[in-house]
C-alpha cells in the first residue's frame, strides 16, 4: 500500500496541503535534497557501505556516511533558503543555513565545551549544498568542512569562533570558492589526508 492510499488523500490534496505550508515545503525539499543527492552523486560504484544517519543520533554529525577509498566519509546536506534567492548580473545569489537545529553542547577540537547552535569544525568532512532555489533545477555545491567560513558571533571567543562554523553563509551560481559543483576532487583530498594521518 502506498503512502498516499495509506493516508487516504489524492495527490491534488497533497499538493494543496504543501503548497499552502512554507514551513512543510521546506522540510520537504531538504529530504527530497538528500534524496536527489545520492542518487546524482553518491549511488556511483567507488562509493561503498553508505548509511542514512539517525537525525536523532548526536554521536554522528552530518545527514549520511560511506566508505570512498577505504576512508569513512561523513556529509552534511543543507539548502539555500528560497527567501533570501537573489537574480544577480552573472546568476544567482543566496544565503544557506549551516547550523544544527537545536542548541546543545558540544567539545571543541580543543577539548573547550560549549552550548551553541553552530556545527563544529571537523564535525563532519563534507557538505552539500542544495541550490534547487536558484533555478528549479536539482544542483548540488560541495565543500570541505574545513573551508567553510567561522562563526563571528561575539558570544564566543576568539579562540572558539576557530572552531565554531558560521551559522549563515552566503553562496553564489556560478560557484565562488570554497564550493566546487562536484564531489570526487574533495573526496580526493579527504581520502588522501585522512590516510596521511
Amino acid at each position: 500500500m502506498g503512502v498516499l492510499e495509506q493516508w487516504d488523500i489524492s495527490i491534488e490534496e497533497l499538493e494543496q496541503v504543501v503548497s499552502s505550508r512554507p514551513s512543510l515545503r521546506g522540510i520537504l525539499i531538504g529530504f527530497l535534497a538528500e534524496h536527489k543527492l545520492r542518487k546524482m552523486w553518491f549511488a556511483d560504484p567507488r562509493i561503498s557501505d553508505f548509511q542514512w544517519y539517525d537525525n536523532h543520533d548526536r554521536s554522528k554529525p552530518g545527514d549520511f556516511g560511506f566508505n570512498y577509498k577505504g576512508v569513512p566519509i561523513s556529509v552534511q546536506v543543507k539548502s539555500v533558503q528560497s527567501a533570501s534567492v537573489r537574480r544577480t548580473a552573472d546568476g544567482y545569489a543566496g544565503i544557506f543555513q549551516c547550523d544544527a537545529s537545536d542548541r546543545r553542547r558540544v567539545t571543541l577540537p580543543n577539548g573547550e565545551i560549549v552550548e551553541t547552535t553552530c556545527l563544529v569544525v571537523g564535525g563532519f568532512d563534507l557538505l552539500a549544498v542544495n541550490l534547487f532555489h536558484f533555478d528549479q533545477k536539482w544542483r548540488f555545491a560541495f565543500a570541505m568542512n574545513k573551508h567553510l567560513p567561522r562563526s563571528k558571533a561575539k558570544r564566543y571567543s576568539q579562540k572558539q569562533q576557530e572552531f565554531l562554523l558560521a551559522t549563515s553563509v552566503r553562496i553564489t551560481w556560478p560557484l565562488e570558492k570554497p564550493f566546487v559543483a562536484e564531489p570526487f576532487g574533495l573526496l580526493d583530498q579527504i581520502a588522501a589526508e585522512r590516510s596521511a594521518q
